[in-house]
């Protein structure tokens, strides 16, 4: 052995070095013996580390694909929504919901159950919406929620697609006598917690030298009752959610909306991070809304476009290709959701455009074709 050879050969003791260090002779084999049973445990405790580490992401990646499976056993979507927003997420007094947000829910519905009904609505203040998405609680949050860098890659989460470009925005009462946020120095500002818009109004009167007061509240609806209340000069939030609001208040004619547009918020549905398949579907779905309305499927003439001669309809239909299997759906998916919610320009139009109370135009949300900045992405 190693340790025999080096003692015997000892240039100072010759063989005497032997019998000479005998006792250490021992000490260092028993050294040797205790390092190679060191060394066994240490990769018996490796493979054990090994495999369990693959047990772990084996059943992480299992439990990661099942919201689609979880969602065909209960027989319906769980949807995180908005506690109460006109256009994007809202229910009546018999507790039917409608808004742009809502469609979007119905759509993801209509593609898995053939049923766009086969939705159960959270509704969610946004202190509470990510949590609710973590914790299993919904399957999908439609929730006029900004996609930020920070909950995309901290959260646990994905966002797999913006249905609203929009950005934070100021209202006030006429009588305040302002034109501009930039004549808001001094003023108090209502606003919610948990959001983006604290952040983006600290950096927009840090910028520009002004001064003001926070008047933070839990709810958008205790946010925006305080400023019809006159608890401040100013409401901010996102400029789709000041026109939805101003129809609230208890004289919409009395409030405007500033010009001024101080933030980016890429609005969008968020999913659990992790499971690949659902958020596809999401994806997807979205991506079909807007492929219809470019290639002109609408509502009214989806069965008649099923006999198009057009590839890209074709696809987006289901009449060729097996794009749905790809996803865990059928084939027609796409046409389901388009016969019963319409394409993204309809579900715009009716919750929130010129043919809705709020009479927002489409703006960054008209097609890429019209200079806006929705652009579906090829089904092919």
């Amino acid at each position: 052995m190693e340790c025999d050879g080096w003692d015997t050969v000892s240039p100072e003791n010759g063989r005497s070095g032997t019998t000479g260090n005998s006792a250490g002779l021992r000490k260092i084999r028993r050294a040797r013996y205790n390092l190679g049973d060191y060394t066994d445990m240490k990769k018996a405790i490796v493979s054990i580390a090994f495999g369990l580490l693959t047990a772990g992401l084996m059943t992480t990646g299992a439990s990661a694909q099942a919201t689609l499976a979880s969602v065909k056993q209960k027989g319906y979507l769980t949807c995180g929504s908005n506690t109460g927003l006109a256009g994007f997420g809202l229910p009546d007094a018999q507790g039917n919901w409608t808004g742009l947000d809502v469609d979007f829910c119905r759509a993801i519905a209509a593609a898995i159950f053939d049923d766009p009904t086969k939705v159960r609505f959270i509704p969610l203040a946004a202190k509470d919406r990510f949590t609710a998405l973590q914790s299993g609680e919904v399957d999908v949050l439609s929730r006029n929620s900004t996609v930020t860098m920070s909950r995309d890659t901290q959260l646990g989460l994905d966002f797999p697609a913006v249905n609203y470009y929009d950005g934070q925005g100021f209202m006030v009462r006429k009588k305040l006598g302002v034109s501009s946020a930039k004549e808001l120095n001094g003023a108090s500002i209502c606003t919610q917690q948990g959001t983006t818009t604290e952040l983006n109004l600290a950096d927009y009167f840090r910028a520009n030298n002004m001064k003001y007061e926070v008047v933070a509240f839990a709810t958008s609806d205790e946010t925006f009752k305080a400023y019809d209340a006159g608890r401040c000069d100013a409401f901010t939030t996102d400029a789709s959610g000041l026109y939805a609001e101003r129809l609230r208040a208890s004289n919409p004619d009395d409030h405007i909306v500033l010009p001024e547009i101080i933030s980016k918020e890429p609005l969008g549905p968020a999913v659990r991070h992790g499971d690949n398949q659902w958020a596809d579907i999401v994806r997807w779905t979205f991506n079909a809304m807007l492929d219809a309305e470019e290639l002109g499927v609408t509502k009214a003439n989806v069965d008649q476009m099923k006999s198009s001669d057009n590839p890209e309809i074709k696809r987006l239909l289901g009449s060729e290709g097996k794009f749905g299997e790809a996803v865990g759906l059928t084939n027609d998916w796409a046409y389901r959701i388009i016969k019963h919610i319409g394409n993204y320009g309809e579900s715009f139009e009716r919750n929130v455009g010129e043919g809705s109370k709020l009479k927002i135009k489409r703006g960054q949300n008209a097609l890429w074709t019209k200079g806006g900045l929705q652009y579906g992405l090829p089904i092919r």
